[in-house]
């Protein structure tokens, strides 16, 4: 068994990565649904949520049947970053997660995210200032370093420990890596061998697969792995994974109508929480993931991205399972 405060996770759990524009309610019911253990918000600015910014705080939704699910803060100053770790609170998530890990240069140059990951001693400041906002456990995610000449994730992870973080998730790559290249989980290994450290180590990048998951989990002595991209239009992974580790063989791979079922969840769960418009538009983006492999499928995608009624999706969807029934992924 895996603890993080008071939260008992399984042992070596699967975490949902939060990743931005991804990681709504709707998204994580349907990894929740297909075995994600723990999962994360998609990461919210603390300046957007002590402004009152709509769509930050619209992140803040989160359901029982959800948990345990942590929200995610980013940002690069101390006041703001405690004010919004008590905001963050009083919608009860059960942990509060602080992100360092981020690339993007909008985020990078506001010194949040991976920015961040220049200057250790503002990190610790920020994560104190979080801990000083909540009772509830925090922890953190972040990368090896800003680039290959300046991997720090071994201080990193000290000294966050020392004040009080109660489990890191490393992404194996450095800020210049952006998503690029190989992951290098060694350095991983590396932290979760130190003998000082003794809060969970999660490791995330480039887990695509049941074999992949176990290797990197035999190999490197993690306590769990965080899934993001491959989850996104798959989130039968998680399942996939725990059938593998528990009997070495794989689950049946999801059918046409297994997909067509999940693609529908998802988007009615969107309209569910977005409102019919807006959960139909940003349902759009998804449709290629969720049917990806299947041959002369470009007619069917057009339809999906560009009809607006519910009631004529759902009729392309029934028409997709019955155009497709028995199909056979290669």
């Amino acid at each position: 068994m895996v603890k993080i405060g008071n939260i008992e996770l399984p042992e070596f759990p699967l975490l949902l990565a939060p990743m931005e524009d991804v990681s709504d309610p709707p998204f994580r019911r349907l990894c929740k649904t297909h075995g994600a253990d723990m999962m994360y918000s998609e990461f919210i600015s603390s300046e957007g949520l002590i402004r009152d910014a709509i769509k930050s705080r619209m992140k803040l939704d989160i359901f029982d049947y959800e948990r345990p699910v942590g929200i995610q803060i980013f940002g690069g100053d101390e006041e703001a970053m405690e004010m919004s770790s008590k905001i963050v609170s009083t919608v009860k998530p059960d942990l509060v997660d602080i992100n360092f890990g981020c690339p993007v240069k909008k985020v990078v140059c506001k010194g949040a995210g991976a920015g961040v990951l220049k200057d250790v001693d503002l990190m610790v400041r920020l994560t104190q200032a979080v801990i000083k906002g909540t009772d509830l456990p925090v922890t953190v995610k972040t990368r090896l370093g800003w680039d290959e000449s300046s991997i720090n994730i071994d201080e990193v992870a000290e000294r966050l420990q020392d004040i009080g973080v109660q489990a890191l998730t490393i992404h194996a790559r450095t800020r210049a890596q952006m998503y690029k290249g190989h992951s290098d989980w060694s350095h991983i290994a590396r932290v979760k061998n130190n003998p000082r450290i003794t809060m969970p180590i999660f490791g995330n990048g480039d887990i695509d697969s049941p074999e992949k998951a176990l290797k990197y989990k035999n190999e490197y002595g993690i306590d769990g792995i965080m899934i993001g991209r491959a989850a996104i239009g798959y989130p039968w992974i998680f399942n996939e994974i725990k059938h593998y580790f528990k009997t070495g063989e794989h689950l049946p791979a999801p059918t046409v109508i297994d997909r067509v079922e999940a693609a529908r969840n998802h988007l009615q769960w969107s309209m569910d929480w977005k409102g019919e418009r807006l959960g139909i538009v940003e349902m759009r983006r998804h449709y290629t993931n969720y049917f990806k492999g299947i041959h002369s499928f470009k007619e069917f995608k057009q339809k999906l991205v560009t009809t607006d009624a519910p009631e004529d999706l759902f009729a392309i969807m029934k028409e997709i399972e019955q155009v497709y029934a028995g199909y056979e992924f290669v």
